[in-house]
Formats: structure tokens, C-alpha cells, sequence
């Protein structure tokens, strides 16, 4: 890049990574009736970003690829805001937020392209405490581009059901098998999409990452069951691509994802070694249903907000007490200030609790 684009840069990328940040911000602490304030604590840091954008039409044919990155992640950002700001006035105001914060995966999709080539953008896809970790930052910065590793998408384009998405550390060794991860999104919500709460601790701490859609709009917590075995067969496939821990497989979730975790986690045959259900649905039947051989010793990780207005906090503590008396392996945290949202600041804790010894 000559001087002026990398002018334009320093003037674009700044603003973008302090509106995801914001972004971010809002989905880990949305609580409908704390919105207008959470809306007031983030500003107004669009403002910047939307002056700034246009500096990329004056770029030439040859950085093609980056404009385009840019400016999609540029425009889905602008458009959260909008969105956002207009909620209020929608007649279903907490159904306008969550589509509003739809745009904020694509965005990020959209920039993760430049994160091999631009450190500030490598560093915002990293856990926070760790994006100072020069040693990290350069392994990243280093890594080859190979067909194993990276983001890929399987029939999981946006829209459709049933497909998945991987992510595969750059770091990736063949030789070294790595935990898995398949996150479960929420009711309605996209694997694709999902990904993206994840992406950063696995790109940190080394897990192949797989987010699968659901069969249906939701996973299949009553009725006849297409999810389990759909889900069967993607770990089947993912174990057939790159080599994986068999003793650190996690079945994770958000809310429907999370009930799906428990029904289908405590089927007798199911191949995940570990389970990790947030904001989720629990009815002590689970318990009653599931085979006592399945459910002794098995590691199971709860995570529930204390201002969940969705499902009740006493849901989890149901579970952590029917669970733990089943002869689960129950970590149960209770978080104070996390209402029906996923909390990205405990996926470091979860991976490190996969990684520990079982015993």
C-alpha cells in the first residue's frame, strides 16, 4: 500500500474496531428494560466511522480485496447502529435489537479477512487479556495459508438449515490433536452466525471450532429428533478432516442451543465427552430419562445469568442440584450482571476447565 491508503487506514480502522467493541458491548449486557441506558453508554462511535468510509472509494483496483472487506464491515456496522437506534420505535423494539445485532457477525466475517495481514485486526480477534501476547501475534502473523485451517463453511449459508461452519486455529498443528467446540445457537438464531462468539478463544487458545444450524428454526427440543443425528453426523465429519482430542469434545449452547445441549448431551450414545449449557430451559425429567451410566462422572458446565428474563435462574439451580445428584460433574456459575445473552468473557474459563485433567 502507498501513503494515502495507509492514511485511509489509520483513519478507518480505528472507528470500526471501537463500534464492534461497542457492539459487543450491548450484546454481552442487553437487558430490555437497561436499554436506552446501554445505548447512551456506548455513544455515538458510528459517527466516525461513517465520516471516515467513504476515504476508501479513492482506492485502486489493485487493493480490491481489502476495500471490499472494509467496506462491508463498514456498512453492516453502520447498519447495527441504525437499526439500534430505531428499535425503540419498531412495535416489537427487543425483536428490531436482535435483528439489528444480526449485522455485527457479518461484519466481523467480513473483516476477519484482513486479520492476517493487519495486527490491529489480529488483535481485536483474540481474547483480550491475550492481545498483547507478541509470541501469539507472531505465530498468527507467520502461519502459511493452508486448505485445513481458517474459517470454511459447509451448506451454511445464510438462510439455509442444517449445514455448519468450522474454524480452525492458524496455528493448527496435524500432528497435534486439539479440543473441539460445536457451539449451539439459540432459538432462530444461525450457526454462521453463532460462530462468531467463539471464533476469538478458539483462534487464542487453540480449539477447532464447529457451529452447526439447526434442522429446523430451533433445535429439536420436542418432537421428532433431526438434530441429533445431524449433529452426530458433522463431528463425524469435522474427526474425518482434522485430527481432534477425543477426551475434550464440548456440546455447548445459548438458550434453545443450551436446552438442545442437555437433550441431546444426555442421550446414552452421544459422543461428547463434556457439556456447557448457558441461559438454558432444564426440566429434572432430564435427569430421570437419561441413562445413570451416561450421567455419572460426566463434566457438565452451567452458566446462567441472575437477570435472565427469559428462563428463570432457578431453572439452572434446578440443574445444578438434579445434575450433581445424578453423579454429574457439575461447574455451576451464577453470573450477577448477565441477563438472556451469551457471556464471551467466560469461553477462556470453559476451554480451560475442557483442558483440565477428569478425575
Amino acid at each position: 500500500m502507498d501513503e494515502p491508503e495507509l492514511n485511509d487506514l489509520a483513519a478507518i480502522v480505528p472507528p470500526l474496531l471501537r463500534c464492534l467493541e461497542a457492539l459487543g458491548f450491548i450484546s454481552r449486557y442487553l437487558n430490555p428494560q437497561d436499554f436506552p441506558a446501554l445505548m447512551d453508554a456506548c455513544g455515538t462511535p458510528e459517527v466516525a466511522l461513517g465520516e471516515a468510509l467513504p476515504r476508501l472509494g479513492a482506492w485502486p483496483p489493485g487493493l480490491a480485496g481489502p476495500k471490499a472487506a472494509l467496506t462491508n464491515a463498514g456498512l453492516e456496522v453502520l447498519a447495527a447502529f441504525q437499526e439500534l437506534r430505531q428499535a425503540p420505535e419498531q412495535a416489537d423494539g427487543l425483536g428490531a435489537v436482535y435483528r439489528a445485532l444480526r449485522h455485527v457477525p457479518r461484519a466481523q466475517e467480513a473483516l476477519y479477512l484482513l486479520a492476517s495481514g493487519l495486527p490491529p485486526v489480529s488483535r481485536y480477534f483474540l481474547d483480550p487479556p491475550r492481545r498483547d501476547d507478541t509470541a501469539l501475534l507472531s505465530r498468527l502473523a507467520q502461519a502459511e495459508p493452508r486448505p485445513d485451517i481458517g474459517l470454511r463453511h459447509f451448506d451454511n449459508e445464510p438462510g439455509t438449515r442444517g449445514g455448519y461452519s468450522v474454524y480452525v486455529p492458524e496455528t493448527f498443528d496435524p500432528g497435534i490433536p486439539l479440543p473441539l467446540v460445536m457451539a449451539l445457537h439459540g432459538g432462530g438464531g444461525h450457526g454462521r452466525g453463532f460462530l462468531w462468539n467463539w471464533l476469538r478463544d478458539a483462534r487464542t487458545y487453540g480449539a477447532i471450532l464447529v457451529a452447526p444450524t439447526s434442522m429446523g428454526r430451533t433445535w429439536a427440543i420436542s418432537g421428532e429428533d433431526l438434530d441429533t443425528p445431524n449433529l452426530a453426523a458433522i463431528l463425524d465429519q469435522v474427526r474425518a478432516g482434522w485430527r481432534v482430542d477425543p477426551d475434550r469434545l464440548l456440546l455447548a449452547g445459548l438458550s434453545d442451543g443450551g436446552t438442545f445441549a442437555y437433550v441431546s448431551g444426555l442421550e446414552t450414545t452421544s459422543p461428547f465427552t463434556h457439556l456447557a449449557p448457558t441461559a438454558a430451559a432444564f426440566h429434572p425429567m432430564l435427569t430421570g430419562f437419561a441413562d445413570p451410566g451416561r450421567i455419572i462422572g460426566l463434566p457438565i458446565h452451567i452458566t446462567h445469568g441472575a437477570l435472565d428474563w427469559m428462563f428463570s435462574v432457578t431453572m439452572a439451580r434446578e440443574a445444578q442440584s438434579a445434575l450433581s445428584t445424578a453423579g454429574a460433574h457439575v461447574t455451576y456459575r451464577e453470573v450477577d450482571d448477565l441477563s438472556h445473552t451469551w457471556p464471551r468473557e467466560l469461553n477462556a474459563d470453559i476451554l480451560q476447565w475442557l483442558n483440565a485433567p477428569r478425575g
